[in-house]
């Protein structure tokens, strides 16, 4: 109730100081609000490739600033923060903007009406779905009615949302309430890095050059998924030493942990010559996946990204049963999966050493889930917002 009360009272202010903003006329001006990046980045690249004459202003949360530290010539400043002069440019963009993009839920969405001629659109940071989430997510039964109405004031406010596939789509229309107009199959930015083979390259030469045991071993890739309790509690249930005697003779593995629980781990006490920790922000999620052999993840949707590399992937998914019943998964999910579940190390140990992996079920899941996703998708959101978008309100001013 306190919680509650305290949203809707931040909320109430935001909108207050939002509404006195909203006076000023809108600049052609476009605003990231950026909890995680990747997208953002493709997409902006992209704008400077094209051209486009346009203010942009990156709106950051967290520590998702440090991966645009290189852009002196862009407004760069800390979202949701206690500093009140930058809250207020927040607000003051955020409200002068004609083009915004947002990469996650942000709570402020609730609180604010844009003019007519500003589009909303939702990159997410994910090309598809294994865990439930917004209105579907497990948890949403248990939040408040005022809790459930906030949520979808927030994904009304998204004009658009984009997407790889059409399964993504269904996807986000019930997790967000959305209709099939609010569905933008331009293709998801960041897939973009994985049908370029040069970047690919020039990745992995990269993480190579720093960690020269990448060149001689085959890499497999640990990332598994955050999960709520594991902050108080973290246990890696991977067997790591098991794993290092039975594959250290011609394999390496890489662990890209949550950097909540990053440090729950003492990499002093693992195998030292099996295991290289890559998760530090450091390293960014796609240079990983383009040197890795393999990919050991559970409900993550990196799957759907490296899938495009046509590689092998293990879903260890040693908890499958308390998740679906805390979270939730997509219906189907264990017949829908590019690759083997398992819930134990001898049984990865075992895929590894004999190759039980149907090239077939990931090719067909990478052309599933990334159906629009062609290596141009970046240039095709561009184009739609300042091309085709621009010329329909350009159209309506003229009427």
């Amino acid at each position: 109730m306190v919680r509650e009360l305290a949203i809707s009272f931040y909320l109430f202010v935001f909108k207050c100081v939002f509404s006195v903003f909203n006076l000023l006329p809108l600049k052609d001006k476009t605003t990231f609000v950026i909890s995680f990046g990747d997208n953002s980045q493709y997409v902006f690249e992209e704008m400077r490739r094209q051209n486009i004459q346009n203010e942009v202003v990156f709106l950051c949360k967290g520590k998702s600033i440090a991966r645009f530290k290189g852009y002196n010539d862009v407004a760069r400043v800390p979202f949701e923060t206690y500093n009140f002069l930058q809250w207020c440019k927040s607000v003051y963009h955020l409200a002068t903007s004609r083009h915004i993009f947002i990469d996650n839920y942000f709570g402020f969405l609730a609180s604010v009406k844009f003019k007519e001629e500003v589009t909303c659109i939702q990159l997410w940071h994910a090309s598809g779905a294994i865990k439930k989430f917004g209105l579907e997510d497990g948890s949403v039964k248990n939040r408040s009615k005022r809790a459930k109405q906030r949520f979808l004031q927030v994904y009304q406010q998204f004009d658009k949302v984009v997407v790889g596939s059409d399964v993504m789509a269904v996807t986000f229309m019930k997790s967000f309430n959305l209709k099939k107009e609010n569905i933008l199959t331009t293709g998801v930015p960041r897939t973009d890095f994985f049908f370029n083979e040069k970047e690919k390259q020039k990745a992995i030469q990269k993480l190579t050059r720093t960690h020269s045991v990448l060149k001689d071993k085959k890499v497999i890739l640990y990332a598994p998924t955050y999960r709520d309790h594991e902050l108080e509690n973290f246990s890696l249930q991977l067997n790591v030493e098991k794993m290092g005697k039975e594959l250290g003779n011609e394999y390496i593995l890489a662990l890209r942990l949550h950097p909540a629980i990053k440090n729950s781990v003492d990499f002093s006490k693992l195998h030292s010559d099996f295991v290289v920790d890559f998760s530090s922000s450091q390293y960014d999620i796609n240079e990983l996946l383009a040197v890795a052999d393999y990919l050991i993840t559970d409900y993550s949707s990196i799957p759907f990204e490296f899938s495009l590399l046509r590689k092998p992937i293990i879903f260890f998914a040693y908890d499958l049963e308390e998740y679906k019943k805390d979270r939730g998964v997509l219906n189907g999910l264990e017949e829908n999966l590019p690759g083997p579940i398992v819930n134990d190390t001898d049984s990865i140990i075992d895929l590894v050493q004999n190759n039980r992996f149907d090239q077939k079920v990931v090719d067909h899941y990478a052309e599933k889930w990334n159906k629009y996703s062609n290596g141009r998708s970046s240039q095709n959101l561009v184009r739609f917002l300042f091309e085709e978008k621009d010329a329909q309100i350009q159209q309506r001013r003229a009427q």
